[in-house]
């Protein structure tokens, strides 16, 4: 007799498992880690003067900009009534409209001379460092001189402009005299101001472009027009789009030379927005309408540099 054996069936036993240990940072983790916060620590202190003298500021114009204050009493709180006069407002409308007069007219002639002074400058002649220090220099000077010796030279009795001009037998302009030439005025004296600021940024845009492309192209007969068109302004779009930026910039915020020259006429022909600032704030007493002038040029200006950073796609090659 053979004995059976019964079969019998074993349940797994389930242990509960360990909890998983802590993660610990990883070496790469620590590093980005004291990497962030030692740049934290360097930039700390430009942004604490950002925060200062530029966000702090803006912030407090647009507090202000919805105000009734006259820098003495009290601020009263108008809410929207400063910008809802500024939709009405006729001067501030020709302000806005002659500082888009003297773009029209600044912006491509300090772009041109700057890029013709550049390539000048660029090129192989004897003292040349003498050259760039002269073309720089009303870089450097105030703008206060710069506008009087503008003054003095385009005065319409006994100029120096309208001197040379005489001897040609040609009767000058009454320039910042004449409504129809002070913007001219004010045109000139900041595109000799200026140009050698844009000259210097595309100097510099210049010699980083190689000299073996420039030679190949010259090798293949392309002339100096097709190697203008064709290799060095495509090459220097990074540094042409810099200075119609920062041109751009400037240019909105342009005073100092109005004020001094012509101090916005003659007959407001010349008044622009940054005038109409000062003028409401600190002569009319009107801070919170200068205020609101203020935000809304700021406004202008946002826009148009999100235009050009949108538009710089079509044009500019950063290889």
């Amino acid at each position: 007799m053979t004995g059976s054996r019964t079969a019998t069936t074993t349940r797994p036993v389930v242990r509960p498992e360990a909890p998983a240990p802590p993660r610990r940072r990883s070496g790469a983790g620590r590093r980005r880690l004291r990497t962030a916060l030692a740049a934290a620590g360097f930039l700390a202190p430009s942004l604490l003067l950002l925060l200062g003298f530029w966000i702090g500021p803006m912030l407090g114009t647009a507090w202000v900009s919805l105000q009734d204050w006259n820098l003495i009493g009290v601020p009263t709180f108008v809410g929207l009534d400063n910008y809802t006069e500024l939709l009405g407002d006729a001067e501030f409308h020709a302000a806005l409209g002659h500082t888009l007069a003297y773009l029209a007219g600044y912006l491509p002639l300090v772009l041109v001379c700057g890029l013709a002074v550049a390539l000048l400058l660029d090129a192989k002649l004897p003292a040349m460092t003498l050259y760039r220090a002269t073309f720089f220099l009303p870089v450097i000077s105030s703008w206060v001189a710069v506008s009087l010796l503008w003054k003095w030279l385009l005065n319409p009795a006994d100029g120096l402009v309208n001197r040379i001009l005489g001897a040609f037998g040609v009767t000058g302009p009454g320039w910042w005299t004449d409504p129809d030439w002070a913007m001219p005025s004010v045109v000139l004296a900041s595109v000799w101001k200026d140009v050698g600021f844009v000259a210097v940024i595309l100097l510099a845009g210049l010699q980083a472009i190689p000299r073996d492309v420039v030679e190949a192209a010259a090798l293949d007969g392309a002339g100096w027009w097709r190697k203008l068109r064709s290799i060095t302004l495509p090459m220097l779009s990074p540094s042409l789009f810099f200075v119609t930026v920062i041109s751009l910039i400037n240019g909105f915020q342009v005073f100092d030379q109005v004020w001094v020259m012509t101090e916005g006429g003659p007959g407001g022909a010349s008044s622009v927005v940054v005038e109409q600032i000062v003028s409401y704030a600190f002569s009319y007493g009107r801070v919170g309408y200068a205020s609101a002038m203020s935000m809304v040029l700021f406004a202008v200006i946002l826009l148009v540099t999100l235009a050009q950073l949108r538009l710089q796609r079509r044009w500019v090659h950063y290889e």
